[in-house]
């Protein structure tokens, strides 16, 4: 059975050994500390869970499928720039965001478009930096934060470029924009030298990858931008690993931000067959 209704958890508040059933915590005063029995298999999921790797096969198998929707237009020289690019109709199927898929009521495209991407250079650099930045926030904030993080970095970025006009946009760039605000934010919280030294390396990518995305065609800035801001200010409202452990509305939210990406795409599949 997944929940634990009966022995010996740590409280999710406090992290003390207490029993699964108690009313309230006698260390931290924390009320229902079991949470009806999930609170000790919520923290052993997120211990488990490596993010990263699954947002990574999450991102090329959606590729792949973005491909295979459409081959020939996967197959039609673009140049270098567009080598395997799924075609337009493909995204839109899988769930790309903008200004046009918003005004018809897809709300659902703020989390799908996350894992979409449009060619092998996109998702190659895209993942690259996952996978460079997923690791690292998750050392500082926890698994569950990572979560929190990515998710609503995304959204916010794609809210944003939503919001000015972008008619089509997919790609997890918002979301590792908004990893980067997290580290950021802190470098910022944490102070001292570490602090500062993470506070300049991190902003310095970030400021060059922002930068560099100027002189790139079909670059969505706006996300980058909306992304940076979300990831700051998740950073700076969730506790800092250093100095809380997660908690249970930690997992909560974590949770939370995964079923609705679940049903996200499952409204995608919806809509593919209501075409």
């Amino acid at each position: 059975m997944f929940r634990k209704t009966r022995g010996a958890i740590l409280c999710p508040s406090c992290g003390r050994l207490i029993n699964a059933d108690a009313p309230v915590c006698l260390v931290c005063g924390r009320r229902n500390p079991g949470m009806w029995g999930f609170a000790g298999p919520l923290r052993m999921v997120f211990r488990s869970l490596d993010f990263t790797n699954a947002v990574t096969v999450a991102c090329i198998t959606l590729y792949i499928v973005s491909l295979v929707f459409d081959p020939g237009a996967a197959l039609r020289p673009r140049g270098m720039l567009g080598v395997f690019s799924p075609s337009l109709d493909a995204l839109l199927t899988l769930g790309a965001a903008g200004a046009i898929p918003w005004e018809l009521g897809r709300w659902w495209t703020l989390l799908t478009a996350i894992y979409l991407h449009g060619g092998l250079l996109h998702i190659l650099f895209n993942v690259l930096w996952i996978r460079q930045l997923g690791p690292a926030v998750q050392e500082v904030y926890g698994p569950a934060r990572l979560v929190v993080i990515f998710t609503v970095a995304g959204v916010v970025g794609f809210l944003a470029s939503n919001t000015l006009g972008v008619p089509f946009t997919i790609g997890a760039s918002g979301s590792i924009f908004g990893l980067l605000g997290a580290i950021v934010a802190y470098g910022r919280k944490r102070g001292g030298e570490y602090g500062r030294l993470v506070l300049r390396q991190y902003g310095q990518w970030a400021v060059l990858l922002f930068v560099l995305g100027f002189f790139m065609a079909g670059v969505n800035n706006w996300a980058h931008a909306g992304g940076f801001v979300g990831g700051f200010g998740a950073g700076l409202v969730l506790s800092l690993a250093e100095r809380q452990a997660e908690t249970a509305l930690d997992w909560v939210l974590a949770s939370a931000a995964i079923g609705v990406t679940v049903v996200a795409f499952a409204l995608v599949l919806v809509t593919a067959f209501a075409r």
